[in-house]
């Protein structure tokens, strides 16, 4: 019983850690992307834990989180954080952007 509970922790960890790559972006880390693409945003800071259809992994599924949160709850989930996710994964305009798009997965 006491592996389950270390792998789950592992587990969590590495997940954690991938969802936030840590790795600088060529602009000095204002932008992850000049321009907003959000889906490029989430499918860059989002899907390690998500999953690459936002179908959930480590992460709760985020294809319908429109229907059950407004843009403005979702933006404060993005940058403050929530449970397992850290805050600050995405701020600024790229917060925005990505909050604005997944508002429209109803």
């Amino acid at each position: 019983m006491k592996w389950r509970a270390a792998l789950a922790a592992v587990l969590l960890a590495a997940g954690l850690s991938a969802c936030g790559n840590g790795s600088p972006s060529s602009d000095g880390g204002k932008n992850t992307a000049s321009g907003g693409d959000a889906e490029k945003l989430v499918d860059q800071k989002c899907s390690a834990c998500h999953g690459d259809q936002l179908q959930g992994n480590v992460g709760p599924n985020l294809q319908h989180i429109g229907s059950k949160l407004s843009e403005k709850q979702i933006l404060n989930v993005i940058e403050n954080g929530k449970g397992d996710m850290p805050k600050g994964l995405l701020k600024g305009d790229d917060a925005q952007k990505v909050a604005k798009w997944l508002s429209k997965k109803k």
